[in-house]
Formats: structure tokens, C-alpha cells, sequence
């Protein structure tokens, strides 16, 4: 990615020796953040942020991966099935007050409400959505979508959810540019997609084909979660491996053109 960047740079710098004028010059996008950034610091060191969520920084890498992410104060980011809103708070953070955060959720009950019901208010940037993985609507465009550790369930027959049209949905959403990030747990390369109902794990390799087939371009890969002494043959509630699963995280982006 860099290399193409530092290229484009010398093909605008020809083109202006040239005597062609270069559009647009002076509005370079924004850097990408780095795990040091002030608004990846400001998350991560939330005084909010509950002890269950600090305890698993270690192991879930937060700075690195909102700094992955890309995101920039200002931003609007659904996170698909936010759980008890571990990434939720710290891209609320992030993104800032000028910014706002979709918790996509499923329905909860008056007996057994959602645990993002309880977070979403303490963030005047966060939108607590209970429509459901699939069918849910925002009204603006979106900077990113964040999805981490339940694709592959999104293909469990009990969530009765049209995958292909799930992943269109989240490609219109998206503003030219946006970005989609997807975290999850490795199965062995080439396993069928029926180990995401046995071990709750998903081929890598599918999910990039599924996603490029909705328009999607595989941008960047980050290895921050990965761990090769994980043979990717286990449930992912084991006890051994519960919380060390090797995981992969992608991101794709919405074409601008």
C-alpha cells in the first residue's frame, strides 16, 4: 500500500513538471493513524472502559487495530454485532464527539436485554440499533464498518440471514472510500463453510471471496492477532484455546470509482 501511494506521488509530481495541472494536490486524504495517535490514546485509556474490557487488551490489541481501522475524528462507523461493546466504546472515542458510532444489534427482551442497551447511553455518540444483523438502515453515509469475531455466524441456519445480501447492504452503506474491517476466528484453509456451525470458525479464503463478489478490494492484512500454535481445529469456547484462537483481520474498501 505504500509503495502504491509513494508511486502516485511520482506520477502527480510528473504531471505537474509536465506542465498539467494536479487537482486536488492540496487536499491529500488524512495520514493513517498509528497505535500512538491521540484520539487511539484517548479510546484505550477511557476512564469508562470497564475492567472486562482493559483485562482483554492484551490480547485484543486495541490500539493496533483501530489504528488499522483508519479511524479519524468525525467518523461514522457501524459496528455489526457489538456484543457488550468492547469496540464500540473505544471507537466512540475515537471518533469524537463530531462523530458516531452504530452498535448494529439484534433484538433483546425485557428479561434478557441487550448488554449494549446499558453501554450506548453513556456515549452521547452511539446509537444503539436492535433491528438485527441484516435489514437495518442509517441515514447517512458510512466511514466504516467494523465486524469483529461473528461473520462466520452470520452463515449459522438459525439466523436465517442471506449472506450475499448482507454483504451488498454493507457495500451500499458505505461512502466511496469507506472501509470494511472483519476479524474473526481462522478454520484450516479450505474448510466448508459448515465448521462455522461446529467450531465457530470461518476460512479465510471464503470471506474474501464473499466480500469481493459484493464489490468489495481487499486492501491490507494485519497479523496482530494471529497465532500459529493454534491449529484452527478446535471449538473456540475450549478451554485451552478460548481467547487465543488465531484470527485474521482484513480490510476491504469501497472503491471510489
Amino acid at each position: 500500500m505504500r509503495k502504491l501511494l509513494a508511486g502516485l506521488g511520482v506520477a502527480l509530481f510528473i504531471g505537474a513538471c509536465a506542465g498539467g495541472a494536479v487537482p486536488g494536490l492540496m487536499m491529500a486524504a488524512p495520514a493513517l493513524p498509528t497505535a500512538t495517535s491521540p484520539q487511539i490514546v484517548a479510546a484505550v485509556t477511557d476512564p469508562r472502559r470497564p475492567e472486562a474490557d482493559t483485562i482483554r487488551d492484551a490480547l485484543r490489541h486495541p490500539a493496533e487495530i483501530l489504528a488499522f481501522s483508519g479511524v479519524q475524528p468525525g467518523w461514522r462507523v457501524a459496528d455489526i454485532g457489538p456484543g457488550g461493546g468492547y469496540y464500540s466504546r473505544l471507537f466512540a472515542v475515537a471518533a469524537g464527539d463530531a462523530g458516531r458510532v452504530y452498535a448494529v444489534d439484534r433484538p433483546g427482551t425485557a428479561e434478557r436485554p441487550r448488554p449494549m442497551a446499558a453501554v450506548a447511553p453513556a456515549y452521547t455518540n452511539i446509537t444503539h440499533l436492535t433491528a438485527g444483523y441484516q435489514g437495518w438502515t442509517i441515514d447517512e453515509p458510512l466511514d466504516a464498518i467494523f465486524i469483529s469475531q461473528i461473520y462466520h455466524d452470520f452463515f449459522l441456519p438459525q439466523l436465517n440471514i442471506d449472506v450475499p445480501a448482507l454483504n451488498r447492504q454493507m457495500f451500499a452503506a458505505l461512502k466511496p472510500g469507506g472501509v470494511l474491517v472483519i476479524i474473526d476466528h481462522a478454520a484450516v484453509d479450505g474448510s466448508p463453510v459448515g465448521v462455522t456451525e461446529s467450531l465457530h470458525r470461518i476460512d479465510r479464503g471464503q470471506v474474501i471471496r464473499e466480500l469481493t463478489a459484493a464489490g468489495f478490494v481487499l486492501q491490507e492484512e494485519t497479523d496482530v492477532l494471529r497465532n500459529p500454535a493454534d491449529n484452527r481445529t478446535e471449538r473456540v469456547f475450549e478451554s485451552d484455546i478460548r481467547g487465543h484462537t488465531d484470527q485474521f483481520a482484513l480490510r476491504l474498501v469501497k472503491p471510489a470509482n
